[in-house]
């Protein structure tokens, strides 16, 4: 079973022209829609985040890293995150991917071998990291694509919105219509 999870929150966010992770929904940022998801089911939560964030990041109440180069990219902030827990295993939340469902979640928790929700055959995120796979991350170039390091076993997911990813304005309607959803 797993029980981290590192939820990235590091991007630069240039495409929308706002941090991705404090996009207000209901009341309630991005990022705390999903620290709520992860909470239901008892997850460690470390999210890694860039310096500018770190402040406002930190009064969500969970542990923080700070990317001191998030122009690494995504590998490069998994990295900072898989230093901060044993050896794995854990599951990858991208903030600016959040379509997956609880009950996908919930399956990704048990599984054993590195594996990401899929629908009509295009996998998706969050991805759960067997220990092997944390290991081949941490040894790897921070400039690598994850896709590049890992194959995840697909599993097939009814959530809707799984393939969701907030980079511009018209992102975050759609975001707001899985959330009244």
């Amino acid at each position: 079973m797993i029980n981290d999870v590192i939820l990235i929150a590091a991007g630069a966010s240039k495409r929308l022209g706002q941090p991705k992770a404090l996009i207000e929904l209901n009341g309630e940022t991005l990022i705390q829609n999903i620290i709520k998801k992860l909470r239901k089911l008892n997850l460690n939560i470390i999210i890694v985040t860039r310096q500018e964030l770190e402040e406002e990041i930190k009064l969500f109440g969970e542990k923080v890293i700070v990317n001191s180069n998030p122009e690494d990219g995504r590998t490069g902030s998994i990295q900072c995150g898989l230093r901060e827990i044993e050896k794995g295993p854990c599951i990858i939340v991208p903030v600016d991917r959040p379509g997956f469902s609880e009950s996908t979640l919930r399956t990704l928790v048990e599984v054993e071998i590195t594996s990401c929700p899929s629908k009509n055959g295009k996998g998706g995120h969050p991805v759960a990291i067997s220990v092997n796979d944390c290991q081949k991350i941490l040894e790897s170039d921070p400039l690598t694509p994850l896709r590049d390091i890992i194959s995840p076993f697909k599993i097939e997911v009814n959530d809707e919105f799984l393939h969701l990813n907030i980079d511009y304005l018209e992102d975050i309607k759609k975001l707001k219509s899985m959330i009244s959803a």
